[in-house]
């Protein structure tokens, strides 16, 4: 039922992209469910950049996560890396 959706409490199934328009257009806070479900998705997308620092190349969702938590990675190499190559690897849409 789901696809490529989790069940957020509150929300129902919703995907990635879905959470991130709720977060943006936030006001006054983003939602604990939501910025749970973003965090855990950040951390999976995280440890698969770091199990491949030099090849994992981003979708276009995960670079809307990564992207939306930019600042916390600061100078990294393995995010300004990863950034790179999903520009290098972007075919639009």
């Amino acid at each position: 039922m789901g696809g490529n959706a989790d069940y957020i409490d509150g929300y129902g199934y919703t995907s990635l992209q879905r959470a991130l328009e709720i977060a943006r257009n936030s006001e006054g806070g983003v939602d604990q469910a939501i910025t749970a479900f973003l965090e855990r998705k950040l951390g999976e997308l995280w440890a698969r950049l770091q199990a491949q620092p030099n090849t994992y190349v981003l979708t276009k969702d995960e670079f809307a996560l990564f992207n939306y938590y930019r600042q916390r990675f600061g100078n990294s190499e393995i995010a300004t890396s990863a950034i790179k190559r999903f520009w290098d690897n972007y075919q639009g849409s």
